[in-house]
């Protein structure tokens, strides 16, 4: 009993000696990859993503390893042997999501989004995310399965689950359709470049940008700094407008209403003078038109354009406050205004006192309104 007891101490004495050589080493190494991390990205990543989950992991391996050469026989043996086994799955996969997020994140920090032009860095974003959480997932499903697979119960299970493959996988097919269908969609959205991060898009009447992307919803951060969450199925299966498919360029109208009486070449050179003063309007397109005429208005369309989707609203309110500005100082009387006669009122002729003729009546006073009369009022 005492031997064992030895051994045991033996064993946590030479555990916690390791350990803790382990983290001198590690000290000395992360100092070491932090300077290197420099000029690497991936090594930088590395000691934030993996540092924890690699600690944990050196720790289980290294009180295993006593446990295994120094842990007494004994009925609690095999269960601590089992419950490190277990922790040593689970932290390995807790690794491997990490080095993987750092993998993710290194390759994320070399694409230019801040730029104009960002459609291509912007769509590797989106698969490079994508793609990792897939395998995250992926890495956490087997962790979990190993982890079952080292109960006899649990493969006992599984060989029986095997046999029947074809029963079970219809009912899950059917239980997780949904699910599924939404994964599906979130795979297909990473690779057909369809939608993308940073989005701007129009989904349910509500405009927004996309801010998160995952493997069964989508996050749209709309105007108002509210979040909208939508199922990734939606988008491959219901139209949206996507303002930034190709380019983040856009053009927009500014509509008024006003008398026949405007000068509309004159209103063109003020549209020409707001968009030249301002550094709203990118310089592509300035037109104005008079697109309708009706009863006393006539509906006057300024086409503007503008960099992207926020410049764009920001330069039709301006175009729109200064031409209010500009026709009620220089042409007020071209404002809306409403046209009324005024006649002389006559008096209203006076009707001949008559009886109701015989067209005044539904069925009428002849025969064959009274047969007709008599078929609907029944015998």
């Amino acid at each position: 009993m005492s031997d064992g007891w030895g051994r045991l101490v033996s064993a946590v004495v030479v555990a916690a000696s390791a350990f803790g050589v382990f983290l001198i080493a590690e000290h000395f190494f992360r100092r070491l990859v932090r300077r290197l991390g420099r000029r690497s990205a991936v090594l930088t990543e590395l000691t934030v993503h993996a540092h924890r989950p690699f600690l944990w992991f050196a720790g289980v391996v290294a009180v295993r390893s006593a446990c295994a050469f120094g842990l007494p026989d004994g009925p609690w043996r095999g269960p601590v042997s089992h419950g490190l086994g277990l922790a040593l799955i689970g932290v390995g996969g807790w690794l491997v999501a990490g080095v993987l997020t750092s993998v993710e994140r290194a390759a994320v920090s070399r694409l230019r989004v801040d730029v104009p032009d960002n459609r291509h860095a912007r769509r590797l974003q989106t698969q490079v995310t994508l793609v990792r959480r897939i395998t995250v997932a992926g890495v956490a499903l087997l962790a979990f399965g190993a982890m079952l697979m080292t109960f006899p119960a649990a493969r006992a299970a599984g060989t029986s689950l095997l046999a029947s493959a074809g029963v079970v996988g219809a009912v899950a097919a059917l239980a997780a359709q949904s699910l599924l269908g939404n994964v599906f969609a979130g795979m297909q959205i990473a690779f057909s470049d369809a939608i993308r991060l940073d989005d701007v898009v129009i989904v349910e009447n509500e405009w927004g940008r996309i801010e998160d992307i995952t493997l069964t919803y989508l996050v749209i951060h709309l105007w108002d700094d509210r979040r909208l969450v939508m199922p990734t199925s939606y988008f491959m299966s219901q139209p949206f407008e996507n303002w930034t498919r190709r380019e983040a360029q856009l053009l927009g109208t500014v509509e008024l209403d006003l008398d026949w009486s405007v000068p509309v070449e004159e209103m063109r050179e003020e549209l020409r003078r707001i968009l030249g003063d301002t550094d709203l309007w990118d310089g592509r397109v300035s037109v104005l038109q008079v697109t309708d005429a009706v009863n006393t208005l006539i509906r006057v369309r300024a086409l503007v354009s503008a960099a992207d989707a926020p410049t764009l609203f920001d330069l039709r309110c301006l175009v729109r406050e200064q031409l209010v500005q500009w026709v009620r100082r220089a042409h007020p009387y071209a404002l809306p205004r409403l046209r009324t006669e005024h006649l002389q009122a006559s008096p209203a002729p006076k009707s001949a006192d008559h009886p109701p003729g015989q067209d005044a009546r539904l069925f009428g006073d002849t025969v064959d309104g009274r047969t007709r009369e008599r078929t609907f009022n029944g015998p």
